[in-house]
């Protein structure tokens, strides 16, 4: 699996691990995750002191299992929000005059926030929206690109109890609609435009074509760019407001965020993350493993409608930290776009998806050199596997071999991570190194024991405070989703390795990962093989039933263009270097990938094009003209 890099001291010795640590009187790190996942209760009560958690009445009990595993109740007896926690703990401190984001548009313009700002902003929007009407465990739908008010919106809702729900502003109408008519939203939220690759996208003309003839919508709200229109305007509704709103005083199960994840079927799952949930994890994670410091800025290439978006704005906002934002792609107008970022505003921990790195790697890094990203010391990676190749890459180009890459994975329904490394140890090329603090995660092999050496299941074996508290009016769909596998055993979905020196691995999604004569593969060793050819810009595998192997391995490539005999060179590579059983069978050259916006490739999409099955919800895509591409390879 590669050498294994080990942290330098200085990073170990000024971590806030190693404090948090010294504190508790724990020399080793692994005795502290010992102990988080077998003491249960007392790692989830002092992680809230930890992390300076407060709350309006104390609770009297840390965790309540009355009503079974999948519905477990946390911090019994207390009172608490989430923005108070972001926002309010903050002011009449230093920390209220200190920068809460940075947002960049598209053309690189630049508007900051302080948390004094944002705390006024958020008071007069949630008085206005309480003044209208709207109740806690009410729903507000936000149709928005990343941009100041975005963050505005989402907090002031939970301010008042409310529960926002972001929907991706790449959607088109179907999928705008399906997801504010099952969140019965009350009020929707949306731009009348936005930019990306330097193109004008209307996202008000989606939102009322989405909602035409739903009587549960009282009205929709527009955050105009320029002058204002013939529809509510965001400045007049805000005006409406007081400049301070109490906060609702929230069970701290109470439902925070609504947010829905893609189905294979067409059918988006609606996740509900509490508001411990929704402040707990994030800060966790960002302040243990990520090392977020009072100097730091932290950026991560998101969207409000992944998940990664409001994780990021609750979890350094709690912390009271400075984090960034921006709109747009991160490599236009060109690919030194984001290093400029980096450069001029000295972003210190960076994340991004592993298809950005490769995305970056084939740019070069002439153009991480001509800026300059000395100022990065934590770097991160989420949504999906991370190959070797690229995995050093990033380590050498970006972090220069002094900045631990922080390979991250759990998912929207955790709100966070069940698996991550932490900034004081060792690491091998593409690790997720082991659990999270406090994640009593392990690998299953089919009869549901735990094993070492080989490919198994990824499963946690107690709950946490962040996980769903449900699928949004679909309890069943819940518990079969996560919770039927194993009796008491939250199933994740995942393909996991654990190897001989105790380092642990993600493979893929279970539906990913290709198993060729009984032995599985996971797509993205295949892949990083094919991205190594000079004339490959990105490729994404899948397995396909074959009646002889189980699966077949078939291949989509985006190439540089121009090369003739590519497909028999690049399956000699992959049987040279993997062994003739991973040969692919098929491989095809297409003009692109499908992805999301926020990088991710869907594997899932590319299998049901090649089945001839339906596509599923495809609304996520950032490039839907992909599909077709795809198919006209097939055709050929």
């Amino acid at each position: 699996m590669g050498r294994i890099w080990s942290p330098p001291r200085e990073l170990v010795e000024k971590s806030n691990l190693k404090m948090v640590m010294d504190q508790l009187g724990i020399e080793d790190y692994k005795e502290f995750l010992r102990r988080s996942i077998e003491d249960h209760e007392w790692f989830w009560d002092i992680i809230v002191e930890i992390l300076g958690i407060q709350w309006f009445q104390m609770y009297d009990k840390v965790v309540d299992y009355s009503e079974g595993v999948e519905w477990v109740k946390w911090y019994i007896g207390g009172r608490i929000n989430a923005v108070y926690n972001v926002l309010d703990k903050h002011i009449d401190t230093e920390v209220e005059r200190k920068t809460a984001f940075i947002w960049q548009g598209e053309d690189e313009s630049v508007v900051e926030y302080s948390y004094r700002r944002l705390y006024t902003e958020v008071n007069r929007l949630a008085s206005a929206l309480k003044k209208r009407g709207v109740e806690p465990g009410e729903t507000i739908a936000m149709y928005m690109p990343m941009y100041p008010e975005t963050v505005v919106i989402m907090l002031a809702a939970m301010r008042i109890g409310a529960i926002p729900t972001p929907i991706f502003s790449g959607f088109g109408v179907e999928a705008v609609r399906h997801r504010v008519e099952d969140a019965y939203a009350k009020y929707v939220f949306t731009m009348d435009k936005t930019f990306r690759r330097g193109r004008e996208i209307n996202l008000l003309d989606t939102v009322l074509r989405a909602v035409e003839g739903l009587n549960h919508v009282n009205d929709v709200i527009v955050v105009y760019r320029g002058d204002g229109g013939r529809h509510t305007d965001y400045r007049d509704f805000v005006s409406e407001g007081d400049h301070y709103e109490k906060p609702f005083q929230a069970d701290p199960n109470h439902p925070a965020l609504l947010l829905y994840t893609s189905g294979t079927t067409g059918r988006p799952k609606g996740i509900v993350i509490s508001h411990i949930g929704s402040i707990l994890q994030p800060a966790k994670e960002i302040y243990l493993n990520l090392d977020l410091k009072n100097t730091d800025l932290f950026m991560w290439i998101t969207d409000i409608g992944w998940m990664m978006g409001p994780w990021q704005i609750l979890g350094v906002g709690c912390l009271g930290g400075t984090h960034a934002i921006m709109e747009g792609a991160p490599d236009h107008p060109d690919p030194g776009r984001i290093w400029r970022f980096v450069s001029r505003y000295n972003v210190t921990i960076f994340g991004g998806s592993a298809t950005l790195y490769r995305l970056f790697n084939k740019y070069g890094a002439t153009w991480i050199d001509r800026y300059g990203v000395s100022s990065i010391r934590i770097l991160g990676n989420t949504g999906e596997p991370i190959d070797e190749e690229t995995w050093i890459w990033v380590m050498e180009n970006i972090g220069r071999w002094r900045a631990p890459m922080i390979n991250l994975s759990g998912g929207t329904e955790i709100f966070g991570c069940l698996v991550l490394p932490s900034p004081i140890v060792p690491l091998k090329p593409s690790t997720v190194y082991g659990p999270g603090l406090g994640m009593d995660v392990e690998v299953f092999n089919e009869d549901g024991e735990p094993v070492r050496g080989e490919i198994g299941y990824l499963v946690c074996r107690k709950p946490t405070p962040s996980m769903t508290r449900g699928f949004w009016r679909d309890p069943e769909r819940y518990l079969e989703t996560y919770w039927s596998r194993w009796r008491g055993v939250w199933f994740h979905g995942d393909w996991a390795y654990i190897d001989e020196d105790g380092f642990w691995y993600l493979l893929g999604r279970v539906d990913d990962v290709i198993k060729v004569a009984g032995k599985r593969i996971g797509p993205a060793e295949i892949e990083s093989i094919l991205n190594s050819h000079p004339s490959v810009v990105e490729s994404a595998c899948i397995g396909v039933e074959d009646p002889v192997k189980g699966q077949k391995i078939v291949c989509f490539v985006k190439a540089a263009g121009g090369v003739e005999y590519l497909e028999e060179d690049l399956s000699k590579m992959v049987g040279d270097r993997l062994g003739k059983p991973f040969k692919p069978s098929e491989i095809y050259v297409v003009e692109d990938l499908p992805r999301t916006r926020s990088g991710k490739i869907m594997r899932r999409l590319l299998r049901a094009v090649y089945m001839g099955r339906p596509l599923g919800d495809v609304q996520t895509l950032e490039n839907p003209e992909a599909i077709e591409g795809v198919r006209r390879a097939l055709r050929r």
